[in-house]
Parts: structure tokens; sequence; C-alpha cells
């Protein structure tokens, strides 16, 4: 039973710390995805048969540094440096998610469970605190986010609704903004092509949440494998070509938002794209080229 509750309370650490914040997708380090993954539930171990709503955090001190042994061997060390980690990863965790707990409580649940001591909660106790706790946090994460992403959505249909008179700003059906900055003259991509492109993010208050100039390398991606308002734009831009999008957030990250929190749920978007190339035709205009230069040998010496 001590094992299967020391299971317990890691898988319910491993859950808590990774919702430390809302699960969002970015163009991070190389594009705008289509695709975002769910952010985890939040659990946390409460020394009691019934757990309040976690509101906030009430940690009491352990044992001074003073009155403890002194770390002498590398298992004390190790040991020592373990329950850091372990309480460095609670300690973010609760505080992000605002839930009440003990830390004494918590050295004491994990030092019974590990040495095989008779334990203050039953392994059936334990695992519904935890998903109590849970369940609160998940309720009120949601209550979050519902919230984020109301305002967020009214912020950015008033800004497109602006947007959309001002000089040289074009509106399409879908919703989509565009601003040319830079006329390109080159072909225009398919959905089905890969290109190059420079970049840069931002919120629509400023914010800058991703820049391939900052990295000092443009970014290359398929077409039809980015956002929707990008895939959009892209098809309609000749290489060459910059470009200032506006793009609401149902052609953007919608409301489950970016990862890392950088975009949140119903944010419109604004990016400045800049049309490099397109990958396969470079390839496919490179490989003419040198097909064209094997074939004219062969002609001047049928001339001959």
């Amino acid at each position: 039973m001590q094992r299967s509750l020391t299971t317990a309370l890691l898988l319910a650490a491993g859950m808590m710390l990774a919702a430390t914040g809302y699960a969002q997708q970015t163009p991070a380090a190389t594009t705008p995805a289509a695709t975002t993954p769910a952010a985890p539930a939040a659990t946390t171990p409460k020394a009691a048969t019934t757990a309040k709503a976690p509101v906030k955090k009430t940690a009491t001190a352990t044992k001074s540094a003073a009155a403890a042994p002194a770390l002498t061997t590398r298992k004390d060390k190790f040991s020592y440096a373990l329950g850091m980690n372990i309480g460095n990863g609670y300690k973010q965790g609760l505080e992000k998610q605002s839930v009440e707990f003990d830390a004494d409580l918590i050295a004491q649940g994990v030092k019974d469970a590990m040495s095989g001591a008779k334990t203050r909660l039953t392994e059936e106790e334990a695992k519904a605190v935890l998903t109590e706790v849970q369940t609160e946090v998940n309720k009120q994460r949601q209550e979050k986010m519902k919230e984020a992403a109301d305002k967020n959505k009214a912020e950015g249909e008033a800004f497109l609704a602006a947007n959309k008179s001002k000089e040289g700003v074009v509106t399409l059906p879908s919703g989509l903004q565009y601003k040319i900055l830079t006329a390109g003259i080159g072909p225009k991509p398919a959905a089905s092509d890969q290109v190059n492109c420079n970049y840069r993010g931002t919120l629509i208050d400023g914010t800058e949440f991703d820049s391939s100039y900052k990295r000092g390398t443009p970014a290359t991606f398929g077409v039809g494998q980015v956002i929707k308002g990008w895939t959009e734009a892209l098809q309609l831009m000749p290489i060459g070509s910059k470009w200032q999008l506006f793009i609401p957030s149902s052609l953007a990250y919608g409301e489950r938002g970016g990862p890392g929190g950088a975009i949140g749920p119903n944010e419109a978007l604004i990016f400045e794209v800049e049309l490099l190339s397109i990958v396969d035709k470079a390839k496919d205009d490179k490989s003419k080229g040198e097909e064209d230069k094997k074939v004219e040998p062969k002609q001047d010496d049928q001339k001959k």
C-alpha cells in the first residue's frame, strides 16, 4: 500500500507541475503550428480526508539547517538534493495554482511512504483527496481560461473592426486582413509547397512572441502545415513580398491558444511575413537548368 501511495503522490506531482500554465500554440522556434496539445490537470496531496477549494498556499517552516545533520557522504547529498528537487517542483506548481498545502506534512507523507511506516491516510483516502483537489484546480483553470478567452475575443474583434478602415489594409472574406509593405514579383506558392520565410509575430498590444529575425535564421515549412491565416496569405504572396498580416483568432490558435503561454485563448495576432523563396520550385528550377546543360552539347553535336 505504501508503494502505491508513493506512486500516486509522484503521479499527482507530475500532473500538477505540467499544469503550471495554459497549453498554447505559438510559432516558437520554427513556424506557427496548426495544432495544440491539451493542458494536463493539476493535483496536490493534502493531509486530510477532505479538501478545501485550493485558494492559497500555507507552507510551514521545517527544521532549520543548523539543527540538521551534516551532509558528508554522496548518499547524504544525493538524498537531500532529491528532496530539494521534489520540493522546488511542488513549490512552483502549487504556488502557480494557488493551492493550499503544508510543507511539513508533505515531507512527512513522503517519509512515511518511502520508509514503509504506517501512513496516516489509506490509499483510498489519499486518492480521494488528490482527485478532489485536482477537480477544484481544473475547474478554476477552466474558469480563468474562459474569462481570458472572452476578453481576448472581444478585444481582437474590436481591433480588427477598427483596423480594416486603415489605409492600405485589405480585408478578405475569411476575416484575414493584410497590408502590403513590399510588393514581390515572383511566383506564388501553392498549399503543397515548402517555403522559406522571415517573420515577426506580436499580439495586438505589440508584445512580441516570436521572431525569425532575432534567431538569425529564416523558417522553412509547408504552406499547408501552418495556421489558417498563414496558409491563406502565403498563397497570395509573390516571392519577394513582405506583408503585414492581421489574423483573427479563428484563423490562428483559437480557444486553446498557443503553447508556452505567450499566446492566450482567442488572441488575434499580427505578423510581418517576408516570403524569401519557394523551396520545391527552387530545386525544380535548378534541376531543369542542369538538364538543359546536359542536352545542349548533344544538340550541337547533331548539328555538326
